[in-house]
């Protein structure tokens, strides 16, 4: 009985743990981080009709900085 117990905290912990493993790397993947970068940022890109032009160059460079800043690409 002793031996089962022990066997089935084994088969959890390791269940748990490629779980998450496999978790992580999906989370991770490059498609993901850009998915939810863009959701994140989306509405920086949003056109308001009352904005000037200066004023909306200057909220698109922004929002370009903070999507390159999401995504880990270096700013120059």
């Amino acid at each position: 009985m002793n031996n089962f117990r022990i066997a089935k905290i084994i088969i959890v912990f390791s269940s748990l743990s490629y779980l998450s493993v496999s978790f992580l790397r999906n989370y991770n993947s490059p498609e993901n981080i850009e998915k939810r970068c863009i959701l994140k940022f989306e509405k920086d890109f949003k056109n308001n009709l009352e904005t000037s032009h200066e004023e909306w160059n200057q909220i698109l460079d922004l929002a370009d900085n903070n999507y390159l800043k999401c995504m880990g690409i270096p700013q120059y």
